[in-house]
């Protein structure tokens, strides 16, 4: 059974604890403004942490009567929480890592909201203005740490994944940790706990100390993918464009798990930036890897790229089947190029400020149904023009399927309809046919998952 509610007053950690009157007002403004609900949903998302459940609209049921308020001390800045999940509190305490995810949440919302969308000199209209909006928020999360070789190798991978698969991950995870690199993913279950897991061991033996576990997210996917305990730097970017991002500006690397269509998103991304000419230069060792018996999936994932993106898609990642050690040799290589190319671009060790994204990755896409039928998915076009529209389509579905927004407008007016070339559709329709079949949508133990899309030739 859940632990009780609790009502409780907590302090903030870190940077919060040092503010000026100003910023102690802004905050209080928060607790009763605009952003007043979207503070409390990611905050009941951190309060219920290690809580593996993807429903956020049951979450949002079950303490629908959860509230937190900013109250100013003369000590500084306090938290009210009323009716608080049990679960985040030992003997009446509030456990420290939750303590220091609350008060991130609190910090990049309230950041973003009113240092950068309100500051006229932050154009997020155009692609440097982004950009620059993603290194404000990941400096101001003490994300960037200057002076240091390139160690960040970004996880992706299923919230939703078998324990064999789990497994693998966290042996990933620790082969990784005795190379002595660090850990970036979405910061929630499954394959994103399990390397952050796995690294801690690895650190622990190589008496590594202050391994960094940064987790990335956003606030319609957190309350879906609550973060993982093990999460030492907590990120809250405004929306799933400036995350994803986030992870390739602030990473080295990346290690793709067996996932769903969240997995498929982070994959189409990453191959249609990588696929810019502009990009073909640029060293990014990219792995996709699972335990024995996921050749199947990589096979289905492979041939989908190959169709829809080409051959050269496939030449910019490699394949790596149940051999973690492999895979962390392979990626300590790749950063060693990774050094050498920084140095002689003189770009930055910390953020990949050379990394050329076009526009159409970084505006947001609002997933409507409108949207979603008006997705141009054929071959007419730039192959990464075209990545870059089934990465939206993808994203649309990951809406559909956990963001409440994205649930409710399902629940409303039914599935989104999804159209274009008949063998990409054909082969689009034979990878989420997989998804669902081996449960890759979405948490098992709850409702059984009822497609949000309906393919159309």
């Amino acid at each position: 059974m859940p632990a009780a509610s609790v009502s409780t007053r907590v302090y903030p950690a870190g940077m919060l604890n040092t503010l000026s009157q100003r910023e102690v007002e802004r905050l209080q403004d928060v607790s009763r403004g605009e952003l007043a609900e979207l503070v409390r949903r990611c905050a009941l998302a951190v309060l219920n942490s290690g809580i593996e459940s993807d429903d956020a609209e049951a979450l949002l049921e079950q303490y629908a009567n959860f509230n937190i308020e900013v109250q100013q001390v003369n000590r500084g800045l306090r938290l009210q929480l009323n009716n608080a999940p049990g679960e985040a509190f030992v003997d009446g305490r509030i456990i420290e890592g939750i303590r220091e995810q609350l008060s991130s949440v609190i910090r990049d919302l309230v950041y973003f909201d009113s240092e950068i969308r309100g500051d006229p000199n932050h154009d997020l209209t155009t692609s440097a203005g982004i950009s620059g909006a993603v290194f404000e928020v990941l400096r101001n999360a003490g994300a960037l740490v200057p002076e240091v070789e390139p160690d960040l190798v970004v996880c992706w991978g299923g919230h939703s994944i078998p324990r064999d698969e789990y497994n693998y991950t966290k042996e990933t995870g620790y082969q990784m940790g005795l190379r002595s690199l660090n850990i970036i993913t979405g910061c929630g279950p499954g394959a994103m706990k399990g390397p952050m897991k796995g690294a801690t061991i690895g650190h622990s033996k190589q008496r590594k100390k202050n391994g960094r576990y940064i987790g990335i997210s956003e606030p319609g996917i957190i309350a879906a993918e609550s973060p993982n305990p093990i999460v030492n730097n907590l990120v809250i970017l405004p929306d799933i464009e400036k995350r994803l991002e986030a992870f390739v500006r602030l990473g080295h690397g990346i290690i793709v798990f067996p996932g769903g269509v969240g997995t498929a998103e982070e994959i189409l991304y990453l191959l249609g930036i990588l696929l810019n000419p502009a990009n073909a230069d640029t060293p990014f060792p990219v792995v996709f890897t699972g335990p024995a018996g996921s050749e199947a999936y990589f096979r289905q994932i492979d041939r989908f790229i190959q169709l829809a993106l080409g051959k050269e898609a496939k030449s910019r990642y490699r394949i790596i089947v149940d051999d973690p050690e492999e895979v962390a040799r392979y990626m300590s290589k790749g950063l060693a190029k990774v050094r050498r190319y920084r140095i002689r671009t003189n770009d930055a060790f910390y953020f990949n400020w050379l990394l050329r994204i076009d526009p159409s990755f970084q505006m947001p896409f609002e997933p409507t149904h409108e949207n979603m039928r008006a997705l141009e998915l054929h071959r007419d076009q730039p192959t990464h023009v075209l990545a870059s529209n089934l990465r939206k389509m993808f994203s649309g579905i990951v809406a559909g399927n956990v963001k409440p927004d994205g649930v409710r407008a399902i629940r409303e007016r039914g599935p989104f309809e999804i159209r274009g070339d008949a063998d990409i559709m054909d082969s689009l329709d034979e990878l989420l046919a997989a998804f669902v079949r081996d449960h890759r949508m979405k948490l098992p133990g709850g409702k059984a998952y009822e497609p949000c899309y309906r393919l159309v030739r």
